[in-house]
């Protein structure tokens, strides 16, 4: 009986592997790994140096105080008014955006025939809106909101009297940031939704469940950590975003907290761009400019985790009901 085994048959690339060493794959491994360490790197030192800069100024008394002295004084001035502006906006950011970008991606994944004009038209118009700059929607939103939707809303509702809804306002600057992070939810919104196997709509619509049953009972509930995780990606983005509120509702200073959503608001994305240009002594201030960015990338930090729980607490819940 032969039992001389087969001749092995080398790949392509046979030169370049020896004993089991390949050298591409090596090479390649080799600079993904690199990327990745550079990037985590200049995030450290991004990270540490605020840190470091501001952490003496960073204080109880610097969270919890306003800027009813000098908003320019290291030893009096607090970021309060301004942590409450900007998670107000955000908050209130996401309340907007998060219903309009699910029902427009229910639309273009469940209804909407996918070669279409019109589903390309709509599909267009969000990967433009996604490309467009933060200033573009912060003029959009003081010539839209305020000047035409506010203004007419004065002269049905407040005619002669001072502007009411047609001037800057944390509610239109809201809306602004819930337009400029649409494109995020609706993509992420979608891709989570195709992700749902078709099998589970086909076995809801056999049993006699209609359309609108299997989405909202079916396919929803399977989708929401990805519609979190689009909420997730939009508070992000805004949190940060200074030029969107510049027309439309952050104000240089105010002695009180607002009290509406019509009126004006502190920012902390804002209070760091007037730190770093309008202080009469900026080097004495750089302390109080690290600490605020400081406080502003913590509110980041804090609203994502919260997000990122909840979006957990789901994925639990879910599984366990499986």
């Amino acid at each position: 009986m032969n039992t001389a085994q087969p001749p092995a048959i080398h790949p392509p690339g046979r030169h370049f592997r020896t004993d089991g060493f390949y050298a591409g794959s090596f090479f390649f491994t080799g600079l993904t790994g690199l990327a990745t360490f550079l990037i985590l790197a200049i995030l450290a030192i991004i990270l540490g140096n605020v840190v470091w800069e501001g952490w003496g100024s960073f204080s109880w008394r610097f969270l919890t105080g306003g800027t009813e002295r000098d908003m320019f004084s290291v030893e009096n001035a607090g970021v309060l008014p301004m942590i409450l502006g900007t998670a107000a906006r955000v908050i209130l950011m996401t309340i907007f955006v998060i219903p309009i970008g699910v029902i427009t991606a229910i639309y273009l994944t469940e209804y909407a025939r996918s070669g279409s004009l019109w589903t390309r038209f709509i599909r267009g118009a969000v990967n433009n809106l996604a490309g467009v700059p933060s200033i573009v929607f912060g003029l959009f939103g003081l010539g839209f909101f305020i000047a035409f939707a506010g203004q007419n809303l004065d002269r049905m509702f407040h005619a002669g009297a001072e502007p009411h809804w047609g001037k800057p306002a944390i509610l239109w600057a809201s809306l602004t940031l819930a337009v400029m992070t649409l494109p995020v939810v609706i993509v992420a919104t979608e891709e989570s939704l195709k992700a749902i196997p078709s099998g589970l709509r086909e076995a809801s619509l056999a049993l006699g469940a209609t359309k609108l049953e299997t989405i909202f009972k079916i396919v929803l509930p399977q989708a929401l950590p990805g519609i979190m995780t689009g909420g997730i990606l939009a508070v992000s983005r805004a949190a940060g975003e200074v030029a969107p509120i510049l027309f439309t509702g952050a104000a240089y200073y105010m002695a009180s907290l607002p009290k509406s959503f019509t009126d004006q608001f502190m920012d902390l994305g804002y209070h760091v761009f007037i730190l770093s240009t309008q202080s009469p002594d900026i080097e004495r201030t750089r302390p109080l400019l690290y600490a605020t960015v400081l406080a502003l990338l913590l509110l980041t930090f804090t609203l994502n985790i919260v997000a990122i729980f909840v979006r957990a607490r789901m994925r639990r819940k879910m599984r366990a009901a499986h």
